[in-house]
């Protein structure tokens, strides 16, 4: 290949999507890579790495909820030629004990190449297109955190910053917090979204509602109650602080959870 590229990882997903959109209408060279992608990636297939990464510079790393950063794909990357890797990473990760991000945020910082980190907050999209749509549609959310406020972020202002760190200069070696705002408890999250999808849609925020709700959903007790201790070091972290990071990337304010969730609501993500 001539023109070195712009490789996004999970390009066909809610962020990588939006960030190839975005890096397309910018005239940068970018190839999505996926298992149904512009170029094929799989975790689990280590002979669909090399391809994948064959004619790029610049990386945007992120694997599926669950699947570990290898650090053999991260060298891989390097060794072909990667100067620049973004990582999508989360906020709360040492509360949660999330080892699966710490361990691809030090592999990242450790590869020898240029790097940042984008440690997001829940996404709104999870609402319409990710796990949180069915409850919305049964009318009942439970998630074990009471009041405890997060800083809902949109994806779209999520793949605007990875678009300046993948393309800018000045962003190698930061850790940016990317989140809406302001806080919203998830209640007041769900309240937003029932006036506007005109759907009724309780919370329910103790642990009893959330075992119940897994339980009826199929999932083991050990997983659920694993899940619930997480949730419980992340609410005695305390209220999420929103931070000035996505305005001072992009030159913007972030999208409030308002008005995505107008704009989800008129497109149908909630009707039926």
């Amino acid at each position: 290949m001539n023109e070195r590229a712009i490789l996004v990882l999970g390009g066909t997903g809610t962020i990588g999507r939006r960030l190839v959109a975005r890096l397309r209408d910018a005239g940068a060279p970018v190839r999505a890579a996926s298992r149904h992608g512009d170029v094929r990636f799989d975790w689990s297939a280590p002979q669909t790495w090399e391809p994948a990464l064959d004619g790029a510079d610049r990386l945007h790393l992120m694997a599926p909820d669950g699947v570990p950063v290898d650090p053999a794909l991260v060298s891989l990357a390097v060794e072909s030629g990667v100067r620049r890797i973004v990582l999508l990473s989360s906020r709360g990760i040492e509360a949660m004990g999330d080892q699966r991000l710490l361990d691809a945020e030090a592999t990242v910082r450790g590869s020898g190449a240029e790097w940042t980190i984008l440690r997001a907050d829940w996404f709104d999209q999870n609402f319409d297109e990710g796990f949180f749509r069915p409850a919305v549609l049964a009318g009942e959310l439970a998630m074990p955190l009471g009041d405890l406020r997060q800083a809902f972020v949109d994806a779209c202002d999520i793949a605007a910053v990875a678009a300046a760190a993948l393309t800018g200069d000045g962003h190698g070696g930061r850790r940016y917090d990317v989140t809406g705002p302001r806080a919203l408890s998830f209640g007041e999250a769900v309240a937003i979204i029932g006036r506007v999808a005109r759907r009724t849609v309780a919370y329910l925020g103790s642990d009893d509602d959330y075992l119940a709700q897994q339980e009826a959903l199929g999932v083991p007790r050990e997983a659920a109650e694993g899940a619930l201790a997480a949730f419980t070091a992340l609410r005695e972290q305390g209220h999420a602080e929103p931070s000035d990071d996505v305005r001072r990337v992009t030159g913007r304010a972030p999208l409030s959870f308002e008005t995505y969730a107008a704009g989800a609501a008129a497109a149908g993500a909630w009707s039926g």
